[in-house]
């Protein structure tokens, strides 16, 4: 069995993702990045360092999930630590601008196949990806298994009238806040092992998820995530947190 700690990031070939691979790979884990196209994978695992390595892995693609899955069993004989980053803002149009995007944001407006577009990776693939790796992480002395969350996905947050930002709740704030339900409901079927499931807000962070309107960096984004992966045993779960304590669900 592999003797250094492994890490799966989901998404980590860019942005938060690729911080947070960075990081652990600092902390000295082994660091399996995550990209729909091998290619990019490696290139990301490259710029990391020794301790990285591509994996091909689509959330919305069953087959590809399960290959990863084996893949890690095979050539490390169990998982670590979970990072469920990657996600979409918004159905891929070619061409399309982030505004035009926005737009057709709201539910009483955004095309039923896009909604189904942004939930399969999302939400479904949170669940794909999760259900795949449990069986790793009951291998290791301490599995953690953290989402990348939103703010924006808070129900309480958006539901205050005084919440200006509430009118952007819509197709991806939804499927946020269906995300951040599923990693609550991993946590309380975990809640009797060593696997601690949480949720982390990274906040506005500048990405192509946003075409670059962000206002955090990538570098402050990770930090959160990267905190509740290296939770000791001690740490808790079923939580959802930012760097300045808890974000109501």
């Amino acid at each position: 069995m592999q003797e250094k700690r492994v890490a799966l990031v989901t998404g980590g070939n860019k942005g938060i993702g690729l911080e947070i691979a960075k990081a652990l790979a600092k902390n000295d884990f082994v660091v399996l990045v995550g990209s729909r196209k091998l290619e990019d994978a490696g290139s990301a695992a490259k710029s990391i360092g020794e301790n990285a390595h591509g994996i091909q892995l689509d959330v919305t693609d069953q087959a590809s999930i399960d290959a990863a899955a084996d893949r890690v069993r095979s050539e490390f004989g169990r998982l670590d630590i979970l990072m469920n980053n990657a996600g979409i803002s918004r159905a891929p149009k070619p061409g399309g601008t982030f505004k035009e995007a926005m737009a057709l944001n709201s539910l009483t407006s955004a095309p039923l196949a896009d909604i189904r577009v942004v939930f399969e990776t999302n939400v479904f693939g949170v669940i794909a990806v999760t259900q795949a790796m449990v069986p790793l992480l009951r291998e290791s002395p301490a599995g953690r298994i953290v989402l990348t969350g939103s703010s924006g996905g808070s129900m309480t947050l958006n539901s205050d009238p005084a919440n200006a930002h509430r009118k952007m709740y819509g197709n991806y704030s939804v499927s946020k806040t269906a995300a951040q339900a599923v990693t609550l409901a991993f946590a309380l079927a975990l809640e009797s092992t060593n696997i601690k499931v949480n949720a982390a807000d990274p906040g506005f962070t500048s990405t192509a998820l946003n075409d670059f309107n962000g206002t955090r960096s990538v570098e402050e984004a990770a930090r959160e995530p990267v905190r509740l992966a290296l939770l000791g045993s001690d740490g808790p779960t079923g939580t959802f947190s930012d760097e300045n304590g808890t974000v109501p669900w």
